[in-house]
């Protein structure tokens, strides 16, 4: 559980560190992301997905 708290604390950061660094980008992204069909967003979310789950997976073992 401790590990699962220190992950979430860890992506609170990063986000909060993008946000801080280049709001304006993130802006646009957000706004470009609005024009994209449902179903791109949803490829790509599991592509990442899969990248987290295996870069995890790879560094625990």
């Amino acid at each position: 559980m401790k590990d699962f708290l220190s992950a979430l604390c860890l992506a609170a950061v990063l986000e909060g560190l993008f946000l801080f660094a280049t709001p304006l980008a993130w802006k646009r992204m957000a706004s470009q992301m609005l024009e994209l069909p449902a179903s791109s967003l949803r490829k790509m979310g599991a592509l990442v997905l899969a990248a987290g789950l295996a870069a995890l997976w790879w560094s625990r073992h």
